[in-house]
């Protein structure tokens, strides 16, 4: 798969992991989508590497699910990173 598929498929895996992740997260919809990217990223690699996965082919579902899966695991990092401090 390509530099710029892999975008894009980043950016659609980033807005289907906001919608499963509601929720008011810091950045709005614009970091939503570049953590997308970076998530599916995360999760291409790891897939790669610990499920011997193929990352070759833009409509395969395996690829759409290490690429969302990535997208949550990231967004939930950024979601405990970004929270709202409390006052003491």
């Amino acid at each position: 798969m390509g530099f710029f598929s892999f975008i894009i498929l980043g950016l659609i895996a980033g807005a289907i992991a906001k919608a499963i992740l509601p929720g008011r997260n810091g950045g709005g919809w614009f970091a939503t989508l570049l953590l997308g990217v970076i998530g599916a990223v995360v999760g291409g690699w790891l897939g790669s590497i610990i499920f011997d996965a193929s990352l070759e082919n833009f409509w395969s579902l395996q690829s759409w699910a290490l690429a969302i899966g990535g997208s949550i695991v990231v967004l939930l990092i950024w979601g405990l990173l970004t929270g709202r401090k409390k006052d003491a």
